[in-house]
């Protein structure tokens, strides 16, 4: 596990598996996904080594409801100032009254099928208790306003969270950037519907993208962005 600064109000918090982001405003924070379970206390530490308080942390959004991803929701949630934010479509397996569609590899590389069957298994996510259900078009407060944007496929409720007035798109694992390959996220529920998601990201003004999995582009995303759907055939 690592922290590193990307920015004055930007921080990358990177675990075995997956990415989660902190963003810092002048009087709060603001978590987006918070990695797998048992990953809070690392997460408080981290926040004190900035000269912060977890106190300081008002606001955690969920880009979707994986276990790599919304894992330490409910023990970050327990920590007793802090909203939970997700799509509505997700929260239910959030809250544990669902289980998590399983990806189906219809139309997926055949390395992909094989990368999934290969890897670790990872804890369970404890039920966390979501504050607000999200639906697309709204706009949280941080980062100057905060846009919520539908991202379905991997799961139904995915989303990313744009930023225009500086240019920043968290995609969740709708997109993906590994080894220096940007490309739709793997593992989706409805591949056809991640690659029209995948689309949709790449027609927006993005400086920096930050990725659930792989390494943050941070000066003129848009082109991998838009580089990694032209090498996708649109669906829609």
């Amino acid at each position: 596990m690592r922290i590193v600064e990307l920015s004055p109000q930007l921080y990358q918090l990177s675990f075995e598996v997956g990415n989660a982001y902190l963003w810092r405003d002048a009087d709060s924070l603001t978590l987006i996904d918070t990695g797998t379970a048992g990953s809070g206390e690392w997460i408080a530490r981290s926040i004190k080594c900035l000269g912060l308080s977890p106190e300081d942390l008002h606001h955690v959004v969920l880009t979707h409801a994986h276990e790599d991803h919304a894992g330490a929701a409910a023990e970050i949630e327990a920590w007793g100032s802090v909203t939970v934010i997700a799509h509505r479509l997700d929260v239910p397996v959030i809250r544990g009254e669902r289980v998590a569609t399983k990806p189906v590899f219809e139309g997926a590389p055949e390395w992909e099928r094989k990368l999934y069957e290969a890897k670790p298994p990872l804890p369970s996510a404890p039920p966390a208790r979501v504050n607000r259900e999200l639906e697309e078009g709204d706009v949280l407060n941080f980062g100057g306003g905060a846009h919520v944007l539908d991202a379905p496929g991997h799961t139904d409720g995915s989303i990313a969270l744009y930023l225009p007035k500086t240019g920043v798109l968290f995609t969740g694992d709708a997109i993906a950037n590994v080894g220096g390959r940007t490309m739709v996220g793997v593992f989706n529920a409805e591949r056809t519907r991640a690659i029209t998601s995948l689309h949709r990201l790449a027609e927006l003004e993005v400086e920096t993208a930050c990725f659930g999995h792989g390494d943050p582009i941070m000066n003129g995303a848009s082109a991998a962005l838009r580089g990694a759907a032209n090498s996708h055939e649109a669906t829609g």
